[in-house]
């Protein structure tokens, strides 16, 4: 299809010149930089993004907002016991990243770093490198925005409002590590989200949808699959125009199949994060190995399913993913765990650690 945007497409190309392409630097040059940044930390890594996005916004029966927008910088990390320093900018050049090494050098005086900076190693691949931008033209994303709203109203008399959103992401990453070595993921993201108003009997009441995973938008487009998200919308704004208020006090919570992630995350997902069961602030300290939850109970936190949302090849600190059991027939097993906290807590890294950005 005919690329309609600025974007760049740079499957099976060298990623480099997404970085060096106007700069200074070379591998070679950012290895010398690397190793000396971080020749005394325990640990650290010099973190390298490039990223683009679009978003389409279609409510109040128009196109409400149409935006593109690219990014690119570094952040260079040291880390010395659990204290970090951080540098970051968005000029990837040889002054930038001295100017950044000798801001986070204060963190390693007088420490001779005592950590192994080599990468786990893996080739698992989980999803496509092609950037979904390129993947389909404006009109077509357009188009199935209006044909969502119109669906939507057509399907049911009720339908006050309808909010329909399409976005599309593609990120380059590479970490590297003193002694020349490094990893990089392109990672591919398409989101749809879908929210609709009934009303009826002078009563409001909204349902939801969103879907997405890493891969290109030719599915989200479809109608078949689209028109299947309006209906659990809508279904959802159904039964909230029947719902009663709930009676307080304690009971039972039954999670259904799909998406509930969002509760048990809030509920326990934090509580067994590893930085906080170093500290001793969560409520499942010094409870591994203990019965923490009914015997039918088992919690497993899976970044390794293929084009998932949630899943990474590698996780941003360059450590493989992985699908973590943490609690196993209502016994808590393990925590989610980055590079700094395993190291103190002596346990492995979990492939956890996730960043915002490179800021």
């Amino acid at each position: 299809m005919k690329n309609t945007n600025n974007s760049q497409t740079f499957e099976n190309q060298n990623t480099e010149e997404l970085f060096f392409a106007k700069s200074d630097l070379n591998n070679h040059k950012i290895d010398q930089l690397v190793s000396e940044s971080l020749k005394s930390a325990d640990d650290g890594e010099l973190y390298l993004e490039f990223s683009e996005n679009e978003s389409f916004v279609f409510d109040d029966q128009r196109l409400k907002s149409a935006s593109f927008d690219t990014s690119k910088g570094f952040g260079l990390r040291a880390i010395s016991g659990e204290s970090s320093g951080y540098a970051h900018s968005s000029d990837i050049t040889e002054a930038a990243l001295k100017k950044a090494s000798n801001t986070v050098n204060f963190i390693t005086k007088n420490n001779t770093g005592n950590f192994n900076h080599d990468f786990s190693k893996t080739n698992r691949k989980l999803y496509m490198d092609a950037n979904p931008i390129d993947t389909s033209n404006f009109e077509e994303k357009v188009n199935t925005l209006k044909c969502i709203d119109e669906y939507a109203r057509k399907k049911n008399p009720n339908v006050k409002q309808v909010s329909a959103a399409l976005n599309g992401e593609w990120q380059v990453v590479r970490i590297y590590r003193p002694g020349g070595v490094f990893v990089e993921d392109i990672r591919p993201l398409v989101r749809l989200y879908i929210s609709i108003v009934l009303e009826k009997n002078g009563r409001q009441e909204t349902g939801s949808r969103g879907s997405g995973g890493r891969t290109e938008y030719t599915s989200f487009l479809d109608s078949s699959y689209w028109k299947k998200q309006v209906d659990e919308a809508i279904g959802q704004a159904e039964i909230n125009l029947n719902s009663v208020d709930t009676p307080a006090g304690e009971m039972d919570v039954v999670l259904g199949p799909g998406y509930p992630g969002i509760l048990l995350h809030e509920a326990i997902g934090h509580g067994l994060e590893g930085d906080f069961n170093r500290k001793k602030t969560s409520a499942f300290s010094n409870l591994m190995g203990e019965q923490i939850a009914d015997k039918s109970v088992t919690v497993i936190d899976d970044g390794t399913i293929d084009s998932r949302r949630g899943s990474l090849s590698i996780d941003d600190e360059g450590t493989p993913t992985n699908k973590t059991t943490l609690i196993e027939n209502g016994i808590l097993t393990g925590y989610m765990q980055d590079r700094l906290n395993s190291r103190l807590m002596g346990m492995k890294p979990t492939g956890n650690g996730r960043r915002e950005s490179y800021a």
